[in-house]
């Protein structure tokens, strides 16, 4: 029997989630490289490389490793000009995964209140939520910038719960990395999240959220309003 949940608050993350953000984030890492006289990196080492915001993003692009250091001259150097490019294609090429318009129509006629979380910058978040038509869906949106802390950190979860009244211990998190996994347990959320997403190629089985699914699509056989 498929395990169902009934929240009465779920926040769910962006990248590697709700949107394939790697075609416009690879093209800005490849497009700063060059400007800055280093090789292009290429979107499937990007893709092994997001998940903890655009600077770590850089920093990982410069050293052309997941954990590698850098050098912090260079990076004073890229980083201006990877933000500058980012903003005018933020969500050129981006697109929602398959499911996700259905999995979103579905819980929003739950009436159950939905929120988004995201370690991406609210410059960045805004516009690609507008520009893919599903702004509209979300309650409230919390930002990598918006409160002093991020994702692992269970700030961001738990403020949305505080401003939409839910209990945490009655909320649910949808996500994708061991980021979003750590984030909902030290939240006291439930947590589900994407076979697809960015989990720097890790298998997310082994960071043991609640549920693994395939796509948003399968939610109503999941979620199930209280």
């Amino acid at each position: 029997m498929t395990k169902q949940f009934s929240p009465e608050l779920i926040m769910i993350d962006v990248d590697g989630t709700l949107v394939d953000s790697v075609p416009d984030l690879a093209w800005c890492v490849d497009e700063t490289m060059k400007q800055i006289g280093l090789p292009e990196r290429g979107e499937a080492a990007v893709r092994n490389w997001v998940g903890n915001g655009v600077i770590r993003l850089v920093e990982r692009a410069l050293a052309n490793d997941l954990d590698a250091p850098h050098d912090p001259e260079l990076f004073d150097k890229a980083m201006p000009i990877f933000d500058a490019l980012y903003a005018e294609n933020t969500s050129k090429r981006s697109m929602l995964y398959p499911g996700v318009q259905e999995g979103l129509d579905y819980l929003k006629s739950t009436g159950i209140k939905i929120g988004c979380i995201t370690n991406k910058a609210e410059r960045f978040t805004l516009p690609i939520l507008n520009d893919l038509g599903i702004r509209d869906y979300f309650e409230i949106v919390i930002s990598g910038d918006t409160l002093e802390k991020k994702k692992p950190d269970p700030l961001p979860l738990l403020h949305g719960a505080k401003e939409l009244g839910a209990n945490p211990e009655n909320s649910l998190m949808l996500g994708d990395s061991t980021s979003d996994v750590k984030a909902a347990r030290a939240a006291d959320f439930a947590i589900i999240c994407m076979s697809y997403g960015y989990n720097h190629g890790a298998d997310i089985r082994d960071s043991n959220p609640d549920l693994v699914i395939d796509s948003m699509a399968e939610l109503p056989d999941i979620i199930k309003p209280a």
